[in-house]
Protein backbone atom coordinates (compact mmCIF):
# COMPACT_ATOMS: atom_id res chain seq x y z
CA UNK A 1 0.00 0.00 0.00
CA UNK A 2 1.85 3.06 -1.08
CA UNK A 3 2.08 5.84 1.77
CA UNK A 4 0.24 9.19 1.67
CA UNK A 5 1.65 11.68 -0.28
CA UNK A 6 3.03 14.65 1.80
CA UNK A 7 0.81 18.06 1.80
CA UNK A 8 1.53 20.49 -0.56
CA UNK A 9 3.57 18.59 -2.97
CA UNK A 10 3.00 19.17 -6.83
CA UNK A 11 2.22 16.59 -8.73
CA UNK A 12 2.28 13.98 -5.49
CA UNK A 13 0.81 10.49 -6.39
CA UNK A 14 -2.66 9.82 -4.89
CA UNK A 15 -2.75 7.14 -2.50
CA UNK A 16 -5.26 4.39 -3.36
CA UNK A 17 -6.72 4.01 0.66
CA UNK A 18 -5.47 5.84 3.34
CA UNK A 19 -4.72 3.40 6.27
CA UNK A 20 -5.46 4.60 9.71
CA UNK A 21 -4.41 4.38 13.38
CA UNK A 22 -6.42 5.55 16.77
CA UNK A 23 -4.54 6.43 19.31
CA UNK A 24 -6.68 6.14 22.72
CA UNK A 25 -10.24 4.89 22.27
CA UNK A 26 -12.47 6.95 24.52
CA UNK A 27 -15.27 8.56 23.71
CA UNK A 28 -13.72 10.93 21.15
CA UNK A 29 -12.30 8.62 19.73
CA UNK A 30 -15.77 7.23 17.93
CA UNK A 31 -16.06 10.20 16.22
CA UNK A 32 -12.84 10.16 14.25
CA UNK A 33 -14.14 6.30 13.78
CA UNK A 34 -17.10 7.18 12.47
CA UNK A 35 -15.56 9.69 9.76
CA UNK A 36 -13.00 7.42 8.81
CA UNK A 37 -15.57 4.91 8.06
CA UNK A 38 -17.81 7.76 5.86
CA UNK A 39 -14.61 8.42 3.48
CA UNK A 40 -14.57 5.94 1.08
CA UNK A 41 -10.68 6.21 0.84
CA UNK A 42 -10.10 5.73 4.24
CA UNK A 43 -9.57 2.41 6.38
CA UNK A 44 -9.06 2.11 10.40
CA UNK A 45 -6.28 -0.84 10.44
CA UNK A 46 -5.12 -0.16 13.97
CA UNK A 47 -6.02 0.75 17.54
CA UNK A 48 -4.31 1.24 21.10
CA UNK A 49 -4.70 2.45 24.38
CA UNK A 50 -3.40 1.85 27.82
CA UNK A 51 -7.28 -0.24 28.37
CA UNK A 52 -6.39 -3.41 26.41
CA UNK A 53 -10.16 -3.77 26.80
CA UNK A 54 -11.16 -0.45 25.55
CA UNK A 55 -9.18 -0.84 22.67
CA UNK A 56 -10.44 -4.48 21.74
CA UNK A 57 -13.86 -2.98 22.33
CA UNK A 58 -13.67 -0.24 20.13
CA UNK A 59 -11.63 -2.39 17.32
CA UNK A 60 -14.75 -4.97 17.42
CA UNK A 61 -17.25 -1.92 17.04
CA UNK A 62 -15.33 -0.19 14.27
CA UNK A 63 -12.89 -2.57 12.49
CA UNK A 64 -11.95 -4.97 11.21
CA UNK A 65 -8.84 -3.07 13.08
CA UNK A 66 -5.64 -4.99 14.87
CA UNK A 67 -5.12 -3.67 18.61
CA UNK A 68 -1.92 -3.36 19.65
CA UNK A 69 -0.28 -2.63 23.01
CA UNK A 70 1.28 0.51 22.42
CA UNK A 71 1.94 3.09 19.67
CA UNK A 72 5.41 1.79 19.25
CA UNK A 73 4.30 -1.53 18.23
CA UNK A 74 1.41 -0.21 16.12
CA UNK A 75 3.73 2.10 14.23
CA UNK A 76 6.17 -0.44 13.52
CA UNK A 77 3.85 -3.32 12.66
CA UNK A 78 1.04 -1.16 10.64
CA UNK A 79 2.71 1.86 9.12
CA UNK A 80 -0.15 3.75 9.15
CA UNK A 81 -0.86 6.92 6.73
CA UNK A 82 -2.63 9.10 9.44
CA UNK A 83 -3.10 8.54 13.34
CA UNK A 84 -5.25 9.93 15.09
CA UNK A 85 -4.38 11.08 18.82
CA UNK A 86 -7.54 11.19 20.53
CA UNK A 87 -5.70 10.71 23.94
CA UNK A 88 -5.49 13.13 27.27
CA UNK A 89 -3.56 16.57 26.30
CA UNK A 90 -0.27 15.20 28.63
CA UNK A 91 0.49 12.83 25.99
CA UNK A 92 -0.03 14.55 22.77
CA UNK A 93 3.30 15.61 21.96
CA UNK A 94 5.35 12.40 22.93
CA UNK A 95 2.65 10.50 20.36
CA UNK A 96 2.28 13.01 17.63
CA UNK A 97 6.21 13.48 17.42
CA UNK A 98 7.02 9.60 17.33
CA UNK A 99 3.93 8.98 14.67
CA UNK A 100 5.40 11.73 12.72
CA UNK A 101 8.90 10.76 12.48
CA UNK A 102 7.47 7.18 11.30
CA UNK A 103 6.25 8.51 8.21
CA UNK A 104 2.62 9.14 9.37
CA UNK A 105 0.32 12.16 9.30
CA UNK A 106 -1.36 13.38 12.56
CA UNK A 107 -4.73 14.25 13.41
CA UNK A 108 -4.97 15.35 17.07
CA UNK A 109 -7.50 16.72 19.14
CA UNK A 110 -7.92 19.39 21.14
CA UNK A 111 -6.32 20.95 22.97
CA UNK A 112 -3.26 19.77 21.09
CA UNK A 113 -1.10 19.96 23.68
CA UNK A 114 -0.80 21.35 27.28
CA UNK A 115 1.36 24.23 26.39
CA UNK A 116 2.55 26.45 23.28
CA UNK A 117 6.22 25.06 23.53
CA UNK A 118 4.65 21.65 23.45
CA UNK A 119 2.95 22.47 20.19
CA UNK A 120 5.88 24.04 18.76
CA UNK A 121 7.59 21.16 19.34
CA UNK A 122 4.76 18.72 17.05
CA UNK A 123 4.71 21.76 14.36
CA UNK A 124 8.82 21.32 14.15
CA UNK A 125 8.80 17.54 13.81
CA UNK A 126 5.99 17.67 11.47
CA UNK A 127 8.09 20.32 9.37
CA UNK A 128 11.20 18.05 9.85
CA UNK A 129 9.08 15.00 8.48
CA UNK A 130 7.34 17.01 5.62
CA UNK A 131 4.17 15.31 7.11
CA UNK A 132 1.08 17.21 8.39
CA UNK A 133 -0.23 18.01 11.71
CA UNK A 134 -3.97 18.91 12.17
CA UNK A 135 -5.71 20.12 15.36
CA UNK A 136 -9.42 19.00 15.18
CA UNK A 137 -11.22 22.45 15.16
CA UNK A 138 -14.78 21.06 14.02
CA UNK A 139 -16.42 23.93 14.96
CA UNK A 140 -15.05 25.98 11.65
CA UNK A 141 -16.66 23.67 9.73
CA UNK A 142 -20.21 23.00 7.92
CA UNK A 143 -21.53 25.35 4.88
CA UNK A 144 -22.76 28.41 7.70
CA UNK A 145 -19.74 29.41 9.07
CA UNK A 146 -17.78 29.07 5.52
CA UNK A 147 -21.08 31.41 4.19
CA UNK A 148 -20.20 33.51 6.79
CA UNK A 149 -16.68 33.78 6.99
CA UNK A 150 -16.67 34.62 2.67
CA UNK A 151 -19.09 37.69 3.55
CA UNK A 152 -16.83 38.67 6.31
CA UNK A 153 -13.44 38.22 4.35
CA UNK A 154 -15.29 40.14 1.37
CA UNK A 155 -16.28 43.05 3.78
CA UNK A 156 -19.91 41.84 2.80
CA UNK A 157 -21.03 43.40 6.34
CA UNK A 158 -18.86 46.31 6.67
CA UNK A 159 -16.28 46.47 9.54
CA UNK A 160 -17.03 43.94 12.85
CA UNK A 161 -17.36 45.97 15.71
CA UNK A 162 -18.21 44.13 18.91
CA UNK A 163 -18.65 40.41 19.29
CA UNK A 164 -19.80 38.33 22.42
CA UNK A 165 -18.73 34.21 22.94
CA UNK A 166 -20.36 32.08 25.24
CA UNK A 167 -19.26 28.81 25.61
CA UNK A 168 -21.80 27.60 28.75
CA UNK A 169 -21.72 24.00 29.81
CA UNK A 170 -22.57 22.12 32.88
CA UNK A 171 -20.25 19.50 34.32
CA UNK A 172 -21.41 17.18 37.64
CA UNK A 173 -18.32 16.67 40.30
CA UNK A 174 -18.29 13.35 38.72
CA UNK A 175 -16.77 14.68 35.77
CA UNK A 176 -13.83 16.02 37.32
CA UNK A 177 -13.24 13.13 39.77
CA UNK A 178 -11.85 11.82 36.55
CA UNK A 179 -8.23 11.55 37.42
CA UNK A 180 -6.20 13.66 34.64
CA UNK A 181 -9.10 16.35 34.86
CA UNK A 182 -8.80 19.55 36.43
CA UNK A 183 -5.10 19.20 37.30
CA UNK A 184 -2.74 21.75 35.58
CA UNK A 185 0.11 19.22 35.05
CA UNK A 186 -2.39 16.24 33.14
CA UNK A 187 -4.84 18.20 32.01
CA UNK A 188 -3.16 21.61 31.36
CA UNK A 189 -6.04 23.77 32.30
CA UNK A 190 -9.72 24.03 33.10
CA UNK A 191 -12.69 24.44 31.13
CA UNK A 192 -11.25 27.67 29.07
CA UNK A 193 -8.53 25.15 26.98
CA UNK A 194 -11.04 22.11 27.48
CA UNK A 195 -14.04 23.38 26.57
CA UNK A 196 -14.44 27.32 25.56
CA UNK A 197 -11.10 26.83 23.01
CA UNK A 198 -14.55 25.22 20.59
CA UNK A 199 -15.92 28.57 20.35
CA UNK A 200 -12.78 30.60 20.71
CA UNK A 201 -11.56 29.23 17.74
CA UNK A 202 -14.45 30.03 15.70
CA UNK A 203 -14.55 33.28 17.10
CA UNK A 204 -11.24 34.08 15.63
CA UNK A 205 -11.62 32.06 12.74
CA UNK A 206 -14.05 34.18 11.64
CA UNK A 207 -12.53 37.21 13.06
CA UNK A 208 -8.93 37.09 12.53
CA UNK A 209 -5.53 37.68 14.19
CA UNK A 210 -6.15 38.53 17.72
CA UNK A 211 -4.04 41.72 19.18
CA UNK A 212 -4.97 42.12 23.17
CA UNK A 213 -6.42 39.81 25.78
CA UNK A 214 -7.35 41.01 29.21
CA UNK A 215 -8.49 38.01 31.19
CA UNK A 216 -9.11 36.53 34.85
CA UNK A 217 -9.89 32.72 36.10
CA UNK A 218 -12.98 32.04 38.88
CA UNK A 219 -13.33 28.73 40.82
CA UNK A 220 -17.21 28.93 41.27
CA UNK A 221 -18.33 25.59 42.61
CA UNK A 222 -15.87 22.76 41.64
CA UNK A 223 -13.09 20.78 43.09
CA UNK A 224 -10.17 21.31 40.82
CA UNK A 225 -6.57 23.15 41.10
CA UNK A 226 -8.09 24.84 37.69
CA UNK A 227 -10.85 27.12 36.91
CA UNK A 228 -13.88 26.15 36.45
CA UNK A 229 -14.97 29.86 34.63
CA UNK A 230 -13.38 32.20 33.00
CA UNK A 231 -13.96 35.96 31.57
CA UNK A 232 -12.07 37.63 29.18
CA UNK A 233 -11.93 40.58 26.33
CA UNK A 234 -10.46 39.82 23.12
CA UNK A 235 -9.59 42.56 20.97
CA UNK A 236 -8.71 41.39 17.04
CA UNK A 237 -7.00 43.12 14.58
CA UNK A 238 -9.47 44.42 12.31
CA UNK A 239 -10.78 46.60 15.67
CA UNK A 240 -13.47 44.28 16.68
CA UNK A 241 -13.72 43.48 20.36
CA UNK A 242 -14.93 40.27 22.23
CA UNK A 243 -16.42 39.42 25.55
CA UNK A 244 -15.56 35.78 25.97
CA UNK A 245 -17.22 33.75 28.58
CA UNK A 246 -16.38 30.08 29.42
CA UNK A 247 -18.38 27.91 32.35
CA UNK A 248 -18.31 24.47 33.42
CA UNK A 249 -21.33 24.74 36.12
CA UNK A 250 -23.95 25.96 33.77
CA UNK A 251 -26.65 23.79 33.76
CA UNK A 252 -28.91 25.29 30.64
CA UNK A 253 -26.19 25.05 28.19
CA UNK A 254 -25.49 27.01 25.91
CA UNK A 255 -22.67 27.49 23.01
CA UNK A 256 -23.28 30.83 21.07
CA UNK A 257 -21.26 33.38 19.38
CA UNK A 258 -22.47 37.12 18.38
CA UNK A 259 -20.53 39.47 15.95
CA UNK A 260 -22.16 43.22 15.21
CA UNK A 261 -20.96 44.42 12.43
CA UNK A 262 -21.79 47.78 10.85
CA UNK A 263 -24.49 46.23 8.42
CA UNK A 264 -25.51 43.31 10.54
CA UNK A 265 -25.70 41.23 13.11
CA UNK A 266 -24.46 37.54 13.12
CA UNK A 267 -25.05 35.39 15.23
CA UNK A 268 -24.75 31.38 16.07
CA UNK A 269 -26.22 29.17 18.55
CA UNK A 270 -25.92 25.65 20.08
CA UNK A 271 -24.20 23.29 22.31
CA UNK A 272 -21.68 21.07 20.42
CA UNK A 273 -22.52 21.48 16.85
CA UNK A 274 -24.51 23.64 14.41
CA UNK A 275 -26.48 23.73 11.00
CA UNK A 276 -28.34 26.15 9.52
CA UNK A 277 -30.58 26.36 11.89
CA UNK A 278 -28.40 27.54 14.49
CA UNK A 279 -27.19 31.06 12.58
CA UNK A 280 -28.74 33.76 11.56
CA UNK A 281 -28.17 37.26 9.91
CA UNK A 282 -29.78 40.29 10.94
CA UNK A 283 -29.51 43.48 8.85
CA UNK A 284 -28.99 46.96 10.53
CA UNK A 285 -31.80 49.47 9.60
CA UNK A 286 -31.10 50.91 6.06
CA UNK A 287 -29.40 47.31 4.86
CA UNK A 288 -32.36 45.70 4.63
CA UNK A 289 -32.01 45.02 1.38
CA UNK A 290 -29.03 43.01 1.22
CA UNK A 291 -30.19 40.59 3.32
CA UNK A 292 -31.20 38.00 0.20
CA UNK A 293 -27.19 38.23 -0.60
CA UNK A 294 -26.38 36.91 2.98
CA UNK A 295 -28.78 34.55 2.78
CA UNK A 296 -27.20 31.02 3.57
CA UNK A 297 -26.52 28.59 1.07
CA UNK A 298 -29.69 26.37 -0.11
CA UNK A 299 -27.41 23.18 0.40
CA UNK A 300 -26.38 22.58 3.87
CA UNK A 301 -23.78 20.30 5.90
CA UNK A 302 -24.01 20.11 10.22
CA UNK A 303 -20.39 20.95 11.69
CA UNK A 304 -18.48 18.06 12.76
CA UNK A 305 -15.60 15.41 12.28
CA UNK A 306 -16.63 14.45 9.33
CA UNK A 307 -16.51 17.23 7.09
CA UNK A 308 -13.03 18.21 8.48
CA UNK A 309 -11.41 14.88 7.83
CA UNK A 310 -13.56 15.03 4.38
CA UNK A 311 -11.47 17.73 3.58
CA UNK A 312 -8.25 16.87 4.82
CA UNK A 313 -7.91 13.36 3.50
CA UNK A 314 -9.35 15.19 -0.05
CA UNK A 315 -6.01 17.12 0.70
CA UNK A 316 -3.67 14.42 1.60
CA UNK A 317 -4.53 12.21 -0.75
CA UNK A 318 -4.01 14.58 -3.61
CA UNK A 319 -0.62 16.28 -2.17
CA UNK A 320 -2.57 19.69 -2.33
CA UNK A 321 -1.93 22.01 0.67
CA UNK A 322 -4.65 21.11 3.66
CA UNK A 323 -8.05 23.09 3.55
CA UNK A 324 -8.80 26.69 5.49
CA UNK A 325 -10.57 24.62 8.38
CA UNK A 326 -7.44 23.46 9.50
CA UNK A 327 -4.77 26.09 9.20
CA UNK A 328 -3.50 28.19 12.13
CA UNK A 329 -3.63 25.82 14.34
CA UNK A 330 -2.10 27.44 17.19
CA UNK A 331 -3.80 31.08 16.78
CA UNK A 332 -6.96 30.35 19.29
CA UNK A 333 -4.44 28.05 21.36
CA UNK A 334 -2.52 31.52 21.74
CA UNK A 335 -6.08 33.19 23.01
CA UNK A 336 -6.09 30.46 25.42
CA UNK A 337 -2.50 30.65 26.56
CA UNK A 338 -3.04 34.54 26.46
CA UNK A 339 -6.28 34.34 28.78
CA UNK A 340 -4.33 32.29 31.37
CA UNK A 341 -1.67 34.44 31.72
CA UNK A 342 -3.22 37.62 31.86
CA UNK A 343 -5.26 36.12 35.00
CA UNK A 344 -1.38 35.17 36.55
CA UNK A 345 -0.34 39.07 36.13
CA UNK A 346 -3.57 39.84 37.46
CA UNK A 347 -5.46 40.81 34.47
CA UNK A 348 -3.01 42.49 32.40
CA UNK A 349 -2.97 43.20 29.22
CA UNK A 350 -1.43 40.55 27.19
CA UNK A 351 -0.17 41.14 23.23
CA UNK A 352 1.12 38.76 20.53
CA UNK A 353 4.74 39.92 21.59
CA UNK A 354 4.25 39.66 25.06
CA UNK A 355 2.87 36.13 25.13
CA UNK A 356 5.66 34.99 22.19
CA UNK A 357 8.52 36.28 25.03
CA UNK A 358 6.59 35.05 28.31
CA UNK A 359 8.47 33.56 30.97
CA UNK A 360 5.76 30.63 32.24
CA UNK A 361 2.90 30.89 29.96
CA UNK A 362 4.53 28.92 26.90
CA UNK A 363 5.59 26.29 28.66
CA UNK A 364 2.65 25.87 31.58
CA UNK A 365 -0.91 27.17 32.30
CA UNK A 366 -0.98 27.19 35.21
CA UNK A 367 -2.40 30.18 36.90
CA UNK A 368 -3.52 31.26 40.63
CA UNK A 369 -7.42 31.13 39.99
CA UNK A 370 -10.12 33.10 42.12
CA UNK A 371 -11.85 30.63 44.67
CA UNK A 372 -15.14 32.20 45.08
CA UNK A 373 -16.29 28.87 46.72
Amino acid sequence: MPRAAASGIEGAQMTDTLRCAIVGTGAIAHAHASAIAAYPHAQLVAVTDLSQESATAFAEKHGPAEVYDDLGGLLAAARPDVVHVCTPPAAHRDQAIAALRAGAHVVVEKPPAPSLEELDDMRAAAREAERELVVVFQQRTGTAAAHVKRLLDDGAFGRPLIAQCQTLWYRDPAYFAVPWRGKWETEGGGTTLGHGIHQIDLLAYLLGDWESVQAQLWRLDRETQTEDASTATIAFANGAVASVVTSAVSPREISSIRIDTQRATITVEHLYGHGHENWSITPAPGHEAEAAEWALPETEERSGHEPLIREVFDALRAGAPVPAIVTEPARSFEVVAAIYASAAAGGAVVTPDVLAAHPTHRRSFASPVADRR
